[in-house]
């Protein structure tokens, strides 16, 4: 019944397209149209091509549209896409998804969870499970948004979809220059900014050139930190974000170009965007401390926290033009050092407590630090025809060998002499398997990940309209990894080896209708695939008795797979309307979900044998008069569970039950924009003047599975300290609420310069992006959020 609900559901809404589209006509450019929409050239089937001739749904963002939109992250722009969601977990960590596709938060504890979005810098993988890359928005020529699972062309972790950053490339035939500037404030918070650059120099005669990008970015913080002794520190969350790229295009000949690049970004960050409603050292119940409620964007530390990240990418790509074909090689070395550092002393203090150490141990500071080292090296070599023929054809090989290594500390100076004075002497050294002292948990675990594919794709042109394409890609993965734990928190593991791994094919069938030469229909059944693996163990020493029994059992997890059907249609008529628009239906075998482990103080990953998501996504942009440009965007989703699991105790396990939500994705989110462009003379002849809002809307959603079960949001921490019972209670609710952003701007741009004044959030929107509880909410209760209303102004200058 509940397939055929599907059905009935996709086949409705192609009639509705049909109908849509029953009066659109080819018309001849010259008669009168009063506005033109940019067309945009991607290259999403690793072939140049428009939008409309993509024979799947896609969106593509193009420079002045990422400037238009205010966006300087890939999170600000994805509100703007339709079917793309960023669920913000902290600085430089995000959980992404397409078309609804999501298991759920990942957590930085959690390195062998793979990524469900791919994530490219033109033809280089870059995809990082929960540290999507952050990269810098300027001088780039467009960003791509593949929806559905694109395992064919770009392998495991697109099986919701992929994102490529697409920058714009040195230019050989003359000298270019660009830079922008950027003042702006946040309210009740600080002053921020960037300065960015670019230069294109040809070299060797119009034979080669060099293309040099530099930015630096101030973020303002707006996150008031309360400590000991009634301190504040305001504005905590501050930081910067630096880098650049340099590459070199050379054309050997008139055949082969080589394109060698380096690029380099840092990113720091002071403190995280978390306002807090409870923690162990400030709550209302407490009697021999301060009795503290927490307010909007406020939270109570110890410590300082911080995270960075830098990142360095090489890469180098081989271009060569032959009679019939074409030859492309890429290699890429991807290299990144991640620290995440944050205050866990309400963590270690609830242990502490657990344990019935004196109080004096339960508030020392405690600082956990995750960090991430990654060496990837990824190579691909591919042959596509370049003929006018009916038959186009591409096939290619892959390879890339993945060294993760992560590592946990958690520096509590002091902590083993209460360790050794409570539960005797010499526990603290016979505990800590070889790992430093004052550290009570550590973690080692490098993991090797190779993968070796092969793939190809055929399209055929039956008659000027039909155009029908196969493709497929056999993969092979082999995964290793190694944990070694020590400290108090720890249990004790030495040199345990996990392996996994898998392989197999992936098909993927596609094809596209001219109706004429305005209105193309397109469908698609296509497979996607992402790796499994093994949990990390339990903190035993952390977790009750009835945590073990219902979480003990979940050691390793299988592929996840997903099959996907959609339908679309892109329409683009001569008087300045296109719409893209989609309908679809994915079928999610092995679905790899996440959960807390109760106050383990550990997460699981698990599999739900069915799942699945149905819905609409549509872009539609119009110039109904000159100067004037709308566009609204937006995508109806239902993601559920089509299966329940039970757990040892025989109840359903963290809300994962058929019919329930899957997480951190909405039902519903919406974009409208509008620009209006008049002449402006004041400051010269050919000026223009642009006043331009817009408006997203993003609909409820919950952080993981469990945060729709009756009474998830009453909380009871159970940890008699500081005149607190423990049996007090803290009642949240765990529905992120739905919120609008609206943005506003104006500006003038005459010649080759604009300057931009305008205002983000203007309605100071507080958001609760996404859910934070530590040891399960025992520890610490919070919820992330956005950036309130922000004021700035831009300029910007091209030579």
């Amino acid at each position: 019944m509940q397939n055929l609900v599907h059905k009935n559901i996709l086949t409705a809404s192609i009639a509705v397209l049909l109908t849509i589209t029953s009066g659109v006509n080819a018309q001849d450019s010259e008669d009168g149209s009063e506005g033109t929409i940019e067309e945009i050239l991607v290259t999403a089937t690793k072939r140049a091509s428009t939008i409309k001739d993509v024979p799947f749904s896609i969106n593509a963002m193009s420079e002045k549209d990422i400037q238009r939109s205010g966006a300087t992250s890939l999170e600000e722009l994805s509100r703007n896409i339709a079917g793309l969601t960023m669920q913000n977990l902290g600085p430089g960590q995000s959980q992404v998804a397409i078309r609804g596709v999501s298991a759920g938060q990942i957590v930085r504890d959690q390195p062998g969870v793979k990524e469900q979005v791919g994530v490219y810098l033109d033809e280089s993988v870059i995809s990082l499970s929960l540290f999507t890359p952050d990269l810098d928005l300027f001088d780039l020529n467009r960003v791509e948004t593949l929806r559905g699972p694109q395992g064919t062309l770009f392998g495991s972790g697109s099986v919701g979809g992929t994102i490529r950053y697409i920058t714009n490339q040195p230019d050989v035939d003359e000298f270019q220059g660009a830079f922008e500037l950027n003042l702006n404030t946040v309210t009740d918070g600080e002053l921020g900014g960037h300065g960015k650059g670019m230069v294109n120099i040809p070299l060797a005669e119009g034979q080669a050139a060099l293309r040099v990008v530099a930015y630096s970015t101030a973020y303002a913080g707006f996150i008031d930190a309360l400590g000991e002794g009634g301190s504040v520190n305001k504005d905590v969350n501050n930081g910067t974000r630096t880098g650049g790229r340099i590459s070199l295009k050379w054309d050997v000949s008139d055949t082969v170009t080589i394109t060698p690049r380096i690029i380099y970004q840092e990113i720091d960050m002071d403190g995280f965007n978390r306002q807090e409603v409870f923690s162990l050292f400030a709550n209302p119940y407490t009697t021999t401390r301060p009795a503290i409620q927490l307010g909007e964007r406020q939270q109570y530390l110890l410590l300082e926290e911080g995270f960075s990240d830098e990142t360095t990418i090489a890469d180098v790509t081989l271009e060569s033009a032959h009679d019939n074909f074409d030859v492309t090689f890429v290699a890429s070395l991807t290299d990144r050092d991640i620290l995440v550092s944050r205050d866990a002393s309400a963590l270690s203090g609830s242990v502490s407590v657990d344990l019935g150490f004196p109080d004096a141990a339960v508030v020392l500071p405690s600082n956990l630090e995750d960090r991430t080292a990654v060496e990837q090296s990824t190579f691909e070599l591919r042959f596509s025809s370049n003929n006018d023929g009916p038959l186009q054809w591409l096939v290619g090989a892959f390879y890339s060998d993945t060294e993760r290594v992560y590592s946990q500390r958690l520096p509590t100076p002091g902590y083993d002499a209460f360790t050794d004075a409570v539960l005797g002497a010499g526990t603290s050294a016979a505990v800590a398997n070889g790992f430093p002292a004052d550290s009570p948990f550590n973690s080692d675990l490098p993991y090797d990940l190779t993968q070796t594919a092969v793939f190809g794709e055929l399209t055929y042109d039956i008659g000027e309209h039909l155009h029908l394409t196969a493709g497929g890609r056999f993969y092979d993965y082999d995964e290793s990894r190694v944990i070694t734990t020590g400290g108090l928190f720890g249990n004790g593991d030495t040199g345990q080896v996990d392996e996994t791994s898998a392989d197999g094919f992936i098909p993927r069938f596609m094809a596209a209708y001219e109706f004429n030469d305005n209105v193309t229909f397109n469908g698609q059944v296509s497979k996607g695939f992402r790796l499994g693996g093994v949990n990390d163990p339990l903190n035993a020493s952390l977790c009750t008795g009835q945590d073990i029994e219902i979480f003990g059992g979940f050691q390793d997890y299988e592929d996840e797979t997903l099959l996907n059907y959609e339908a679309g249609v892109k329409i683009r008529t001569d008087n300045g309307v296109t719409l893209n628009a989609a309908v679809f239906h994915t079928e999610i075998d092995d679905l790899q979900v996440t959960l807390d482990a109760g106050s383990c103080s550990s997460r699981i990953s698990f599999n739900v044998p069915e799942a699945h998501t149905t819905g609409i996504e549509f872009e539609l942009a119009a110039q109904p008069t000159d100067g004037l440009e709308l566009s609204f965007s937006g995508s109806l989703l239902e993601a559920e569970f089509d299966s329940t699991v039970i757990n040892a105790e025989g109840n359903v396990l963290g809300g994962v039950q058929d019919g329930n939500r899957l997480p951190s994705v909405p039902k519903i989110q919406l974009a409208a924009a509008a620009t209006y462009f008049f002449p402006f003379a004041m400051v010269g002849d050919g000026a223009e003047a642009y006043v331009s809002g817009s408006i997203q809307h993003v609909g409820n959603r919950i952080t993981q599975p469990s945060d729709q079960v009756a009474g998830a949001g009453i909380f009871s921490s159970g940890l008699p300290f500081a005149g607190a019972t423990g049996a007090e209670i803290t009642t949240l609710d765990l529905l992120l609420a739905s919120y609008e952003t609206l943005n506003l701007s104006t500006g003038v741009t005459k010649d080759n310069w604009e300057v931009v004044l305008y205002v983000n959030n203007a309605t100071d929107k507080n958001a609760n992006l996404s859910f934070d509880r530590e040891r399960g909410g025992r520890a610490r209760l919070g919820f992330r959020t956005n950036t309130p209303r922000t004021f700035g102004v831009t300029y910007r200058m091209r030579y």
